[in-house]
């Protein structure tokens, strides 16, 4: 089938917009829905479906703010269209915990106060769930470079790398010269 005949099929007037009947798998649930052809996997996420833990930060994928898993990969939702997501596995930051039983990484980012304002809090964890099924992280300079797509405007870089560390296994090499104070913010 070319692309002529699948527009010959489905015409369309400047009145009509493009909709499609998708079924999108969020956090182990079945959502049927009609979205736009151009509406984005976060802008469903959060205005159809009321999941607004996922943030919107730049809305052009270079802070990670938006960050979810599809099929157990991170990927940045202001990128990707909703469309395209059917039949597979998305996963926000509500569906990281187990029911009142809070994921690893959310219990690590508790303990390691990995978080200031808590805005790029979701897509960060996210992010290390996802980098963390990656396998590719053998050093604390690897988790570093790895969550390198998602800012932290708080600077809670020191904090976050710690949490992720310690789930992920990873050794951690301390600087004695610049000690982690729990509740502060490394310059």
């Amino acid at each position: 089938m070319t692309r002529d005949t699948v527009a010959e099929q489905t015409p369309q007037t400047a009145d009509t917009p493009s909709r499609h009947s998708v079924t999108l798998q969020v956090n182990g649930n079945d959502h049927a829905l009609e979205v736009q052809a151009w509406s984005s996997l976060l802008d469903v996420l959060r205005e159809q479906l009321a999941l607004t833990g996922t943030k919107k930060g730049c809305d052009h994928g270079q802070c990670g703010a938006c960050t979810v898993l599809i099929d157990g990969r991170r990927i940045n939702s202001c990128l990707t269209l909703a469309a395209l997501q059917a039949g597979k596995a998305i996963t926000t930051v509500e569906g990281l915990s187990d029911g009142q039983a809070l994921h690893p990484l959310q219990e690590a980012f508790l303990q390691h106060d990995a978080f200031q304002c808590g805005y790029c809090t979701p897509g960060q964890l996210c992010s290390a769930v996802g980098l963390i099924n990656e396998g590719r992280a053998r050093t604390r300079d690897d988790v570093r470079e790895l969550m390198s797509g998602n800012l932290c405007r708080c600077g809670a870089y020191t904090q976050i790398t710690s949490a992720v560390c310690e789930v992920a296994g990873i050794e951690q090499a301390r600087d004695p010269q610049c000690p982690t104070i729990v509740g502060s913010v490394p310059a």
